[in-house]
């Protein structure tokens, strides 16, 4: 049977549930969410007159939690007009409905009971061949299923999203015995390509993969942090990026993710376990005592850390798990802290923490990473298959950079292996054996694939087909040219890829220079060119440290030198006689943005903040930003619509004046970023694939440099309405006098100057007005106040 899903229902509508309607909504898929009938009426409601039997209240549970999904920050809606495919009801009425969808996904309260009825009803009313799923956290899918219908339990296996669902990459995938294999393929190329996840097989056992090891990694840290003396603000120094794991670290990944739900989840398994395993996921005293206090974290206002107004300001402060009292937040600062601070990527940082014997912070660091590397070995085969999948529900799933298996390789095998076992621990036996047999890794490399170990032998590890990885490509490939800035690759059949390798890929010379290069390359020996790259951000901008210290040298002509020569990058980039795929993802601003503007194609990832936001460090777009943005929505205009001049410079005006950053690749489409020819990948380990498909497409049809054309501007009229308006905010005091001065000088630029309304003007004549405005503001004071603001503190400066 084939499947498609062209609609789903959602049933639970609480956080998780409007979570997982709202992803959906996200990528086109038309939903019903449902939940229970409220009991009682609300005083707003009996004012009104209505009864437990209107529509309005039997609906109202579904209807405020998808209402509230505007309200939630970060969105869960890529953009606003994706509510408009979420449909509401509940289980008492609507029930009938699931006979319209292709997949149903049952997102309840935890309690067994309760879900085996919900997917009783479920079976009597979803038609033949459905896929239904729960998302459960850790309940036996088969249980939940045991006395449903031959035909549902074929068609039936978990599918557990982590919160916020729009975020967190990682699907842990669980069939039963009974799940078809058909089914079990088809939900995991779906939740890949369709959904955009990190799909993972896991075993139906308590907690499955993720929540597993890292609630078991969590509560061995507050563990050790109670024997050995350690401040929460301690622990949380060393415990984060310095190991390869998000900021928030330990503690304050615990006050986001709720006290309370992190102590159901590790009661979970505490009742499911026997032994050690038991005693090491029983709630400590104090955490009890909080829970009680109702200290949740983020969402009560206190938890592990309180955020307090003082004399001097807000300050954070941590709990003292002894007292259950707030003071000073600590950090650990040791000479092992010092030289991680120093070493490159989580491998080596990590590797000089855990070498650090008898160092503090080195201490702590092992005595945290010791017991969870060998845990999670204890697990395999238990809780999934093989090694990758361990390590990636990890790093999908929690934001580490390394799973287990990939920190155990960073350290040594062999060398860790040893120092266990000199401290008394035991290790499992295929471990053991490994070593035996002489194999010291869990990964190797070799001609640019992957192997990991598996059963005495190294497999090579599988990749979609549309996972392009830059880092494995070098390794097969020669690079074709490279700079301290970026790198010209072959990426097959025909098509180069530009890849951004400076610090934060902030544009210089160096960057500049291989843009250049590129384009005559592929000009003569290609297809066609993405840019792209597989850092944290596409692009952050321009290199501002470099532009702050020749402006405060009077270097005016060094900065005019290097604006001219990127004005001029994108315009050979613009008029290349092949075509030019931009694949943005993540922060693309500022030049990040002007490097992908005049692309034939933006291939954005779903999460693609952009924006021209040089406003909020003093200037204005000097790469051409301005003009092409402004190009580009009269692009957006229909045609045979006739065309608003002044409402098409107003809107880009506003855009780059408030340096508006879209919160997705579908709000950039709105923003006028992106326009009809450009698309949107919500799986970015996929961009560059969907990337080199757009260029490979343009070749095939035969493409043709886009020829230069003048534009029409608004003009000196275009120009004073356009201040009027700047100036009307500055008098109502949401803009400063150097605000002002900045977008009187963008409005110039955009209006083309003292010109009459309409007149036709040269792309150049534009890029000269920027350039000459954008040299004007750098050797602003208060400009150059803001950069050196944002250099500093990496948040904008009012002045």
């Amino acid at each position: 049977m084939n499947h498609k899903i062209k609609r789903a229902a959602v049933l639970g509508s609480g956080v998780m549930g409007a979570g997982i309607a709202a992803h959906l909504a996200n990528v086109g898929i038309p939903t019903i969410m449902l939940d229970i009938v409220p009991r009682e009426l609300t005083d707003a409601e009996s004012k009104r007159g209505l009864t437990l039997q209107d529509s309005t209240v039997r609906n109202r549970i579904a209807a405020e939690s998808k209402k509230s999904l505007l309200k939630q920050k970060p969105s869960p809606l890529t953009s606003k007009k994706n509510l408009d495919l979420i449909e509401i009801g509940n289980f008492s009425d609507d029930m009938e409905r699931l006979s319209e969808v292709d997949w149903v996904i049952e997102v309840v309260v935890e309690n067994l009971d309760i879900k085996k009825k919900v997917l009783a009803d479920v079976d009597r009313n979803r038609k033949k061949g459905a896929i239904v799923s729960s998302n459960t956290s850790g309940i036996s899918i088969e249980a939940m299923s045991e006395d449903c219908s031959e035909d549902f339990k074929k068609h039936f296996l978990g599918t557990h999203f982590f919160n916020p669902p729009r975020y967190l990459k990682l699907l842990e995938v669980i069939p039963t015995k009974q799940t078809s294999p058909e089914v079990l393929q088809f939900v995991k190329k779906f939740g890949e390509d369709v959904l955009g996840k990190g799909v993972v097989e896991a075993k139906d056992t308590p907690n499955f993969i993720a929540n597993r090891i890292g609630t078991y990694g969590l509560l061995v840290t507050v563990q050790q942090m109670l024997e050995k003396g350690y401040s929460v603000g301690e622990v949380d120094s060393v415990t984060g990026p310095m190991i390869g794991r998000p900021k928030s670290a330990t503690f304050r990944t615990l006050d986001v993710v709720g006290l309370d739900t992190f102590i159901h989840v590790a009661n979970n398994v505490y009742d499911q376990v026997e032994g050690e395993e038991k005693k090491a996921f029983e709630t400590p005293p104090f955490m009890k005592s909080m829970l009680e206090k109702g200290w949740l974290g983020s969402k009560s206002g206190q938890g592990f850390f309180l955020k307090k107004k003082g004399e001097k300001g807000s300050e954070i402060l941590q709990l003292n798990p002894e007292t259950l009292e707030y003071e000073k937040r600590s950090k650990l600062k040791t000479k092992a802290t010092e030289i991680a601070k120093q070493e490159k990527g989580p491998k080596r940082k990590l590797k000089a923490l855990v070498e650090a014997e008898g160092d503090r912070a080195g201490d702590l660091v092992w005595s945290v990473v010791k017991p969870v590397i060998i845990y999670s070995a204890e697990l395999h085969g238990e809780i999934a298959d093989d090694v990758p999948s361990i390590d990636e529900a990890m790093k999908w799933g929690f934001g580490w950079e390394l799973g287990p298996f990939e920190m155990w390789d960073s350290i040594g095998l062999s060398a860790s292996v040893e120092r266990m076992k000199k401290e008394g621990e035991t290790v499992p036996a295929w471990i053991d054996t490994m070593l035996e047999n002489g194999n010291d890794s869990f990964y190797k490399k070799e001609n640019g694939n992957v192997y990991f170990y598996h059963e005495g032998e190294y497999k090579q590890k599988s990749f979609n087909s549309k996972n392009i990885n830059l880092k494995l490509l070098k390794e097969q490939k020669d690079v074709i040219k490279k700079n301290a800035g970026a790198s010209l690759i072959d990426l097959g059949d025909g098509v180069a890829g530009l890849e951004f390798h400076s610090q934060s890929n902030a544009i210089g010379l160096d960057i500049i220079q291989m843009i250049n290069f590129a384009i005559d390359h592929v000009d003569e020996n290609f297809k066609g060119l993405v840019i792209g790259n597989q850092a944290k951000n596409f692009c952050v901008g321009a290199n501002l440290g470099m532009i702050l210290m020749e402006a405060q040298d009077y270097n005016f002509f060094e900065i005019e030198m290097v604006v001219k020569n990127f004005q001029d990058s994108m315009m050979k980039m613009k008029y290349s006689d092949k075509p030019v795929v931009a694949a943005p993802f993540g922060m693309t601003l500022g030049g990040g943005a002007e490097v992908c503007l005049p692309a034939d194609v933006i291939q954005a990832s779903q999460e693609t903040y952009m924006g021209l936001v040089e406003a909020g460090v003093g200037l204005i777009p000097g790469g051409g930003g301005n003009k092409e943005l402004y190009m580009k929505h009269l692009r957006n205009i229909p045609q045979g619509i006739d065309i608003d001049l002044q409402k098409v410079a107003n809107s880009v005006f506003e855009k780059i004046a408030m340096a508006k950053v879209s919160t997705s690749g579908a709000e950039a489409k709105e923003n006028g970023f992106l326009d009809e020819k450009d698309a949107i990948s919500v799986n970015g380990d996929h961009l560059l694939h969907d990337a080199k498909q757009k260029v490979l497409g343009l070749a095939r049809a035969g493409y043709q440099a886009p020829q230069r054309t003048k534009l029409p501007v608004v003009g000196e009229q275009g120009y004073a309405t356009m201040v009027l308006g700047a100036k009307s905010l500055a008098l109502s005091g949401y803009a400063s006098e150097h605000d002002l001065k900045i977008a009187e000088k963008l409005a110039f630029v955009l209006a083309g100057g003292r010109l009459k309304q309409g007149t036709l003007v040269d792309e150049q004549y534009l890029l000269d007005l920027e350039r000459e405005a954008f040299l004007s503001l750098v050797g602003e004071p208060k400009s150059q106040a803001r950069m050196q603001h944002m250099l500093m503190k990496g948040k904008p400066l009012r002045n």
